[in-house]
């Protein structure tokens, strides 16, 4: 069997990290945060731009940060929080996010993370499957009122008055803290749960600290798959901190780099890539506000003078087009991470460009690998970092195979399949789909397209799932939508495939103009005739001015083929 790893990096990064790799390898993430605290200590971690978090501070040196994550960690052990205890998290991205993650980690207590899109339905749900002892939660977020939702799905809340739960759809929620506004009876405050916290000394705090170990299940993060209920992969202190190393490897992060984090902290994209690899290298943490807006991140990073910027197509597109960039000076950027969905080419060249990160990395994985897989490197020609998702993190392995589990001839399209130290503990409390995902010799089964090339970079064609079959033709969105983001007129496109009584299926395109642009269905229809195949061209074309997205950015192609199916009258097709 033929498995392909990734060789040195050509700067020898690998080589000038090799003590900090032993150290990360053989240690959880309350050991490195000390270290991280005693060697940087003056130095800036975190950075809150917006005042409405419900902190007095916004600004936290490596000495200031480490004392409050432990005045958290206290509290939490003040009110019964132990080693093992599932506690979960449902808010958007504020301070109190980075200090709970850090607090449960030291005592090894496994954080939740809760979608903060998330209605009470799926709150319901993730609560009960995931055995949560503690529900940390925001008051409101727009239209979202947390506490509200919480009470509708926990009608006990409030009933005992020392604020315990005891709930009959959750047995093993007992306790829950209000992070800000005005919390509801039968909550504590967070405040209230730092200042019990003061009342454990030293000596009762040292066994909790020494409890956790590297490889032990630090996080559950719920995948969000298109059908069926999300399921929880449990990640440890090993796989993420290695993951958060090399990442910040690729892009040759130090504590002199300053990260512009508006990617939300529920998934991994922001608290492993985002707020650990700041703990494991020492760069900053500078949150732009508590959800994505183009303008605001823009504002973040020239006044902070950010040197590495994080997000998904959609918010560099957003960026790209925010009014107020060209009289910005965003000239300290220099690296960051393009991830999370497809990149499409042409926006990475004005990323590169326009948005002055000569050095941006496109980094590739899922929540499953803690989460990336692979990334390109600084020093990648450019046509590489446009074209290809980079070469596997060291210690990762990876593979292209085929429906027959064999290697497919380099070049050739399979999909790729990873074994390393990322790979995910499995799935909580459910062992038939981790059986699924991961097979007996350990390969972790994307379920992605991929041709690996002769440098040993890979390249992402597309999932396996969104394949259209037109007319016994294999047809790959990505590639339609590779060639129509081409177009001077088009910001945002994605493919799907809808049902066709004769052909099986056919393509649907929804475009988003430029603003200002002048484009017509025509318009596309003639723009690709002669460059590709005739049957890669969309039958239906849907000149729109948003698509639905998750709170990642990512487009959900599911929802919109479903609203094409209701619109178009194809329910027939559908189930032909």
């Amino acid at each position: 069997m033929n498995t392909h790893s990734s060789p040195p990096s050509k700067n020898g990064s690998l080589c000038f990290h090799r003590a900090t790799e032993l150290a990360v390898d053989r240690q959880t993430i309350g050991q490195v945060l000390a270290q991280t605290a005693a060697k940087f200590s003056d130095r800036d971690a975190m950075v809150f731009l917006d005042p409405a978090h419900g902190l007095a501070r916004s600004r936290w040196t490596w000495h200031e940060l480490a004392a409050d994550v432990r005045a958290v960690t206290r509290g939490l052990i003040a009110c019964g929080i132990r080693t093992g205890d599932h506690v979960a998290i449902w808010a958007t991205n504020i301070p109190q996010w980075v200090l709970l993650q850090l607090a449960t980690a030291e005592i090894g207590a496994v954080l939740v993370t809760i979608n903060p899109a998330y209605r009470p339905f799926e709150l319901e749900y993730v609560l009960g499957q995931s055995d949560a002892a503690a529900l940390f939660l925001s008051d409101a977020f727009k239209t979202s009122n947390y506490y509200q939702m919480f009470a509708e799905v926990c009608p006990e809340l409030g009933k005992n008055s020392d604020g315990v739960i005891q709930s009959i759809r959750f047995p093993k929620l007992r306790l829950a803290v209000g992070l800000r506004g005005a919390v509801p009876s039968g909550m504590l405050r967070w405040q209230e749960l730092v200042d019990a916290g003061k009342n454990i000394s030293d000596a009762e705090l040292a066994p909790h600290l020494a409890r956790p170990q590297p490889e032990d299940a630090v996080n559950i993060q719920y995948t969000s798959g298109t059908t069926g209920f999300p399921k929880a992969a449990m990640l440890s202190h090993r796989n993420l901190l290695m993951n958060a190393l090399y990442i910040g490897d690729r892009q040759h992060l130090t504590a002199a780099d300053r990260i512009c984090i508006p990617v939300p902290f529920y998934h991994c994209f922001g608290c492993v890539l985002g707020s650990l690899a700041a703990v494991v290298h020492g760069a900053a943490m500078i949150l732009p506000a508590e959800h994505f807006q183009a303008t605001k991140a823009l504002v973040a990073i020239e006044q902070e003078r950010a040197t590495a910027l994080y997000g998904v197509p959609t918010m560099f597109i957003a960026m790209l087009e925010d009014p107020t960039l060209a009289a910005r000076d965003i000239s300290s950027l220099r690296t960051g991470i393009m991830a999370g969905s497809p990149c499409p080419i042409e926006v990475m060249r004005r990323v590169t460009t326009t948005l002055h990160c000569p050095e941006l990395t496109i980094a590739y994985g899922q929540t499953e690998a803690s989460p990336v897989i692979t990334q390109t490197s600084i020093d990648d020609p450019l046509e590489l970092r446009v074209e290809t998702v980079g070469r596997p993190l060291p210690g990762f392995e990876v593979r292209i195979v085929g429906p027959d589990n064999l290697d497919v001839p380099e070049g050739e399209q399979g999909e790729l399949v990873a074994r390393g130290h990322g790979v995910m503990i499995g799935y909580y409390a459910n062992p038939q789909a981790t059986a699924a995902a991961i097979d007996r010799e350990g390969w972790l089964h994307s379920g992605d397209l991929a041709r690996r090339l002769p440098t040993g970079h890979y390249k992402i064609t597309g999932r396996l799932k969104e394949m259209v079959i037109r007319g016994g033709e294999n047809i790959y969105p990505r590639e339609i939508e590779e060639f129509l983001f081409t177009h001077p007129a088009i910001e945002q496109v994605a493919v799907v495939g809808v049902p066709d009584s004769h052909f099986g299926e056919e393509l649907c395109a929804w475009i988003k103009r430029k603003a200002d642009a002048q484009l017509t269905e025509d318009d596309v229809r003639a723009y690709c005739r002669g460059s590709i195949a005739h049957y890669k061209t969309p039958r239906y074309i849907c000149l729109v001015d948003s698509f639905p997205q998750t709170v990642t950015g990512k487009i959900q192609k599911f929802k919109i083929r479903e609203t094409m199916i209701d619109q178009l009258g194809l329910e027939e097709e559908k189930t032909a």
